[in-house]
């Protein structure tokens, strides 16, 4: 399972970018709302550190109550139209799985 989700994982982040900005921790706690326990914190900042450098968010600082500023991220038309990709590919996928699951009928 964690193998499947490292592969999703990037996707599953900008879907949750797209509904609002959110700084790392805000996005961890949505996945873990989402079931997604098993999720580390640091891989989600190290996704974060790459969907940024691949240019698919913009990034604010904003101030803190406690520590540094954190870094908000929101979706930009780059990172819009490579999560679109990833629902196309998503659907592919899960269709395919699907009619295997049973037993190629369809």
């Amino acid at each position: 399972m964690t193998e499947m989700l490292k592969g999703t994982l990037e996707g599953i982040v900008l879907a949750i970018l797209a509904t609002r900005p959110a700084y790392g921790y805000e996005i961890t706690a949505q996945l873990r709302e989402q079931g997604f326990d098993d999720i580390a914190e640091g891989t989600v900042y190290a996704l974060l550190v790459r969907i940024e450098r691949n240019g698919m968010v913009d990034v604010v600082k904003v101030p803190s109550e406690k520590g540094p500023p954190r870094k908000v991220y929101s979706l930009n038309q780059q990172g819009r139209e490579q999560l679109e990709e990833f629902w196309t590919t998503w659907n592919f996928v899960a269709a395919r799985l699907e009619k295997l699951h049973q037993g190629g009928e369809q």
